[in-house]
C-alpha cells in the first residue's frame, strides 16, 4: 500500500471541498482532494445547477406571458426537449473534465476513490480498480462529504424505487403523473419545474403549510401559485404504503385508504449528513450523524473540545458544508469553506487566527444572516430571522410589511404583479435583523438585505440609500416609510 503526504487532505470534491482546498493552497499549503463521484459534487450535477435550469424555461415563459404585447407572441407550449437539453448544458452533460482542469490549474491534487479516515490525520482511498493508498495530512483533514436525501419509513417505499433529487434533476423523460412527498424547498421547486414541463403533479404535505420555515405569507403565495398552475397540493396528507406495479406505475395509499397512482414519486422530506462510511468510528466519533463544529469549523469531540487538540495543538479535523448541519445551502458551505481553508493555513504556518465574531476565520453568518432563495414562481428570498423566530427567542422586534403590487417597478414588470415584502427590525439597535421578499424577480433584492443585516446598517443611514426608479428596489423606501422616520 502506497502513501503520500500533503499538508491538507479534503474528503469530497463538491464546491465546498474545492474551496477549502483552494484557500489552503492560496495560503501556502499543499492539498489533495478525494472524490469517488464527479468533481463538482451534488450542486453541479444533481441539485442547484440542474434544478435551476429546469425551472428557468417555465419562469421565463410565464414572465413573458404576464406582459401585454409579449404575451401575444408566446402562445406556444414549452419545448420540453429543448428545456431538458438546456438542463444538460448546465450540468456539462454530467462530465467533470472542466472541474478537474480547474483543480489542476489551482494546484490541487485529485485522488479518485472512496476516502475513509483510518486514524489521526490518515485517510485511506480505495480506487475503482480496488487499489488502496493512504494519504497522510501534516496539518488537517477536512470532511466535505455533503448530505443525502432522507427516505421516510413508509411500508413498501424502498422497494418502489422512488426518486430523490438526483433522479428528478437528471430525468430524461418527464412523467405524465408525478407524486411529490414533502412541502419544503426541494418539493416546491421540483413541483414548479415539472408542472411547467407538463407533468400532472400531486403533492402530499404532512404539515398544514408549504415552506414552514419561512414567513407564513411566503408559503401561502407559493401554494396559491402552484394550485393555479394545476398542481394538486394536499395539506395534512401522508402516504401510509407504497407499491411499484408490474407496469411501472407506483401506487400510494393516502389517508383513509385512498389510492393515488403516479408514474414517478419524488421524496423531498429532508436531508442528512453523509457520514455513514467515512471511518469516524476509528477516531471515536459516531457515524451517520452531523459533525458538530466550532465557528472555525473544527470538529468537536464528545468532550466538547476540537478533535486532536492538546497543549498547543489546535486540532486537526474539520467539517465543512452540509455535513456539519449548520446551514444546508451551497453558498453557505462555500462561505464556511473560505473560512476553514484560511484558518487551516493560518494555524499550520503559525499566523494569527481571527476568530472573533465576523472575523476572517469564522462562519458567523451561519447564525445571524443566512440568505436563501426558493426558485418557485413566485420566488421567495429571505435572510436573517423571521417574526416567528424572534417570538420563540423572546426578541423584541418590529415587523413591517408592504405589498409589492404597489411598487412602480412591479407595475412595469408584469400586469397584475403579486408579491409581499417584510422587514424585521431591532427597535433598540435600529437595524434590520431579517427580511423576506416574495414575488417574481425578488431574488436580486436579497443581497441588499443581506448587506443590511450583516453590516448592521443603521436605519438612519438606509434612508440615504436611494433606490432607482422604477425598480422593485423601491420597496426599501416604502418599508422605511412604513416604519416612520422617527424610528431611525
Amino acid at each position: 500500500m502506497s502513501e503520500r503526504e500533503f499538508d491538507v487532505v479534503v474528503i469530497g470534491a463538491g464546491p465546498v471541498g474545492e474551496n477549502v482546498a483552494d484557500r489552503a493552497v492560496q495560503g501556502g499549503l499543499t492539498a489533495v482532494i478525494v472524490e469517488s463521484e464527479l468533481v463538482g459534487g451534488e450542486c453541479s450535477y444533481w441539485a442547484c445547477m440542474p434544478t435551476k435550469a429546469l425551472l428557468r424555461p417555465g419562469t421565463a415563459l410565464r414572465a413573458a406571458r404576464r406582459v401585454p404585447g409579449a404575451r401575444e407572441a408566446f402562445g406556444a407550449p414549452l419545448d420540453v426537449a429543448a428545456a431538458l437539453r438546456f438542463r444538460d448544458h448546465a450540468t456539462s452533460e454530467w462530465n467533470d473534465a472542466g472541474q478537474v482542469s480547474w483543480l489542476e490549474g489551482a494546484g490541487i491534487t485529485l485522488a479518485r476513490g472512496i476516502g475513509r479516515i483510518v486514524g489521526e490525520k490518515r485517510v485511506e482511498v480505495t480506487a475503482a480498480d480496488g487499489s488502496v493508498e493512504t494519504l497522510v495530512a501534516r496539518h488537517a483533514v477536512a470532511v466535505c462529504t455533503g448530505s443525502t436525501s432522507v427516505i421516510p419509513d413508509v411500508p413498501g417505499l424502498d422497494d418502489a424505487s422512488p426518486w430523490t433529487n438526483r433522479e428528478a434533476a437528471a430525468a430524461q423523460v418527464v412523467p405524465k403523473r408525478l407524486g411529490v412527498i414533502g412541502g419544503g424547498v426541494v418539493a416546491t421547486e421540483f413541483a414548479t419545474a415539472f408542472a411547467s414541463l407538463g407533468s400532472h403533479v400531486t403533492m402530499l404535505v404532512r404539515g398544514d403549510a408549504l415552506l414552514p420555515s419561512a414567513e407564513p405569507f411566503a408559503g401561502e403565495l407559493v401554494l396559491a401559485a402552484l394550485r393555479q398552475a394545476g398542481v394538486d397540493v394536499r395539506l395534512g396528507a401522508a402516504a401510509s404504503a407504497a407499491e411499484r406495479a408490474a407496469d411501472g406505475t407506483l401506487s400510494l395509499t393516502v389517508g383513509e385508504g385512498e389510492t393515488l397512482v403516479v408514474d414517478e414519486l419524488l421524496i423531498a422530506t429532508g436531508r442528512r449528513a453523509r457520514t455513514d462510511d467515512i471511518g469516524l468510528e476509528t477516531i471515536g466519533l459516531e457515524p451517520g450523524r452531523s459533525l458538530g463544529t466550532d465557528d472555525t469549523l473544527r470538529v468537536l469531540g464528545p468532550d466538547g473540545s476540537p478533535v486532536g487538540s492538546a497543549h498547543d495543538a489546535p486540532g486537526w479535523l474539520y467539517a465543512v458544508g452540509d455535513v456539519n448541519g449548520r446551514a444546508l445551502l451551497t453558498h453557505q458551505g462555500k462561505y464556511q469553506a473560505r473560512a476553514a481553508g484560511d484558518v487551516i493555513a493560518a494555524r499550520a504556518l503559525g499566523q494569527p487566527v481571527d476568530d472573533a465574531p465576523w472575523g476572517r476565520h469564522v462562519a458567523t453568518a451561519d447564525h445571524a444572516a443566512v440568505p436563501q432563495v426558493v426558485f418557485t414562481d413566485p420566488e421567495v428570498a429571505s435572510v436573517g430571522i423571521t417574526a416567528a423566530q424572534a417570538e420563540r427567542e423572546g426578541r423584541r422586534v418590529r415587523v413591517v410589511d408592504y405589498d409589492l403590487h404597489h411598487i412602480a417597478g412591479a407595475t412595469v414588470l408584469a400586469k397584475g404583479y403579486t408579491g409581499q415584502a417584510r422587514l424585521i427590525v431591532d427597535p433598540d439597535r435600529r437595524t434590520v435583523v431579517g427580511a423576506t421578499f416574495v414575488g417574481a424577480g425578488v431574488d436580486e433584492l436579497l443581497h441588499s438585505a443581506t448587506i443590511a443585516v450583516v453590516g448592521e446598517v443603521p436605519l438612519a443611514r438606509l434612508w440615504h440609500a436611494v433606490p432607482s426608479y422604477p425598480t422593485l428596489s423601491e420597496v426599501w423606501l416604502r418599508l422605511l416609510e412604513a416604519l416612520g422616520r422617527d424610528t431611525a
